[in-house]
């Protein structure tokens, strides 16, 4: 009985501060934009890649 009156008390904090760090992500803006990201991948690039070893001197 002693371990539920500890693990309760757990519980509910963690879960508390699971709701917290929910609320603080929505206010800082973390899912303003879902779909931008996936999006992204698929928009091909105008300019094409520099060949490998362009960057060094000759």
């Amino acid at each position: 009985m002693t371990g539920v009156a500890v693990l309760i008390p757990i519980a509910l904090g963690l879960g508390l501060a699971g709701l917290a760090a929910f609320f603080w992500a929505i206010r800082a803006g973390q899912f303003e934009d879902l779909d931008g990201a996936a999006v992204r991948i698929l928009i091909d690039d105008e300019t094409p890649a520099p060949p490998p070893g362009a960057d060094r001197p000759a």
